[in-house]
């Protein structure tokens, strides 16, 4: 289903898309006199961004690299709009439950498109309450959202119908967008010892042993709290909130068997559990039962400001199902605090924005951390499971697919291990610390614990192709233990063997996320520099 947009949001369209038809405005006082032609000449898709200007703006020369980013964002902003709109038409036209399945998910991650192009030209022009970092973790999103539309549409060999709602330039349109910003990049502003994103007294708050009793609302599967479904009382929750107060819920002891979806309109949700062994909220959707890698997460979250302390999301489709999702986040600023995440092939989804993960389990067999967000894990243990026989065991497929994506994962501080089942035939078993699934793939190892499980050379090649070994970036520094030493490593040109600690500190809590700007408000410990 399609999701609302905020009324501040829709005005802003409305504003623009009624201005559009008007005679172009006179040149502003004060321009450089180059004409709309050189500035998209400095963009990755010129001649795309030189029809769009001309047709869907009252275009005129920027004076400025700022003036045309506005201008980029609103023309990328406006096409999104209509591509959504073609969307929603086409849902009576699905023919098969997979065509209808895609177009679901993909009508969903449009207007989420819509939604991060909206908030960003709303952060730089009306409220001017976004920095570049926010601007660049948006656009990234947007961008995102429409490569899981195609990649859903392959799964479930929907692409030829997709293909309607996909083919109207949006991408890079998206795309320029997110290198005009790229330039306007500089030092991230460091608040404190934490990111900013979270307020002093939501700090205290989550630290605190006294977390669950706050609670706005309890969760119980024996009839002792207000609500016995995770998903009715978020639902409730959001309904009766006033304001824009972050909703705490307790959900007690028990294994919770349900799909749970937190939209982009449900933001500032804490969820706390009775432990990771004790809360598990289950489910068993996969590919292979014919659901997308997108919607067959068992806990799907994008509403920003999402915070869990102390559950397990978990799928038990099994080896056999193929990509089985077990959390999916899409949360801007989210914190998952001492959670497990189980499944085993495709488990975590970090899909976009800015994540933290402190302190978590996280299972898995084959790309089981992936996805196109910039996330930080931090003294976090990676088990490794036993595979299906023949299949490789591969950590990370990051899916950063453009060059100006402010994306990556960072895995710091942490311990990859053989689990439990791996164990005894480790030995029959590879296991590497990633693979890239897209041409921009960004993953590092910071002082890691690499046990005697990881293959020597480290890194696997997409589908025994050379596919992105020039473009990615993969990176090792100062990593632990017996799977730990370089000198196998693969010779790819993207891969490095990192040696200074200013090159390694880009990938740091306080850079890769801007933590120091948000996480202190969550209460969670972390480390910001290395």
């Amino acid at each position: 289903m399609a999701m609302k947009l905020g009324l501040g949001l829709i005005l802003l369209f409305i504003s623009f898309s009624s201005s559009s038809s008007q005679a172009p405005l006179a040149q502003p006082p004060g321009t450089t006199g180059r004409d709309i032609d050189y500035w998209c000449n400095t963009t990755p898709h010129p001649e795309t961004c030189k029809v769009f200007m001309r047709r869907s703006l009252k275009y005129f020369s920027p004076n400025c690299t700022a003036e045309f980013r506005t201008m980029a964002v609103q023309v990328a902003m406006d096409r999104a709009h209509r591509a959504h709109g073609h969307s929603m038409a086409l849902g009576h036209q699905c023919r098969t439950k997979h065509e209808k399945l895609v177009w679901r998910d993909c009508s969903k991650l449009f207007d989420d498109t819509v939604f991060q192009l909206n908030r960003t030209l709303q952060g730089l022009t009306t409220n001017k309450n976004c920095s570049d970092f926010d601007a660049q973790t948006w656009l990234s999103t947007a961008l995102t959202n429409y490569q899981t539309c195609q990649k859903g549409s392959l799964e479930l060999n929907v692409s030829s119908f997709i293909s309607r709602m996909v083919a109207n330039n949006v991408s890079e349109l998206i795309s320029n967008s997110l290198a005009i910003n790229a330039g306007l990049l500089g030092e991230q502003e460091a608040v404190g010892d934490w990111p900013s994103w979270v307020s002093a007294g939501e700090r205290k708050l989550l630290q605190s042993s006294s977390l669950a009793l706050r609670a706005n609302y309890i969760v119980a599967q024996d009839g002792s709290g207000n609500f016995r479904s995770i998903q009715e009382a978020i639902n409730h929750a959001v309904s009766k909130r006033i304001g824009n107060t972050r909703i705490t819920i307790h959900v007690k002891r028990g294994v919770y068997s349900e799909n749970v979806e937190i939209t982009n309109t449900m933001n500032k949700i804490t969820l706390v559990g009775d432990g990771l062994r004790n809360t598990i909220i289950t489910g068993s959707r996969s590919v292979a039962n014919g659901y997308t890698t997108y919607s067959c997460a068992t806990f799907g979250v994008d509403g920003v400001g999402f915070i869990a302390r102390g559950i397990t999301f978990r799928n038990t489709a099994g080896p056999q199902g193929g990509q089985a999702v077990a959390l999916r986040s899409a949360s801007d600023l989210s914190v998952f605090y001492s959670c497990g995440i189980e499944g085993y092939q495709d488990t975590l989804f970090v899909l976009a924005q800015r994540q933290f993960f402190k302190s978590c389990y996280i299972y898995g067999t084959v790309d089981f951390i992936f996805g196109n967000a910039a996330v930080v894990f931090q003294n976090c243990i990676i088990y490794v499971r036993k595979p299906l026989r023949g299949q490789p065991n591969v950590i990370t497929a990051q899916g950063r697919g453009d060059p100006f994506q402010n994306t990556g994962i960072s895995i710091h501080n942490s311990r990859v291990m053989a689990a439990t089942d791996l164990s005894p035939v480790v030995r029959s078993f590879n296991t590497y610390l990633g693979r890239p699934w897209q041409q921009y793939s960004r993953t590092i190892f910071l002082k890691t614990y690499l046990g005697s499980l990881v293959n020597p050379v480290g890194w696997m090649a997409w589908e025994n192709t050379n596919f992105a070994q020039s473009t990615l970036y993969y990176g090792e520094y100062k990593n632990l233990g017996p799977g730990s030493s370089t000198r196998n490593r693969v010779k790819w040109p993207g891969y490095h063997v990192i040696r200074s600690a200013n090159v390694a500190s880009q990938f740091t809590v306080t850079n890769l996320i801007a933590g120091r700007a948000w996480l202190p408000a969550t209460g969670v410990p972390f480390v910001a520099g290395l």
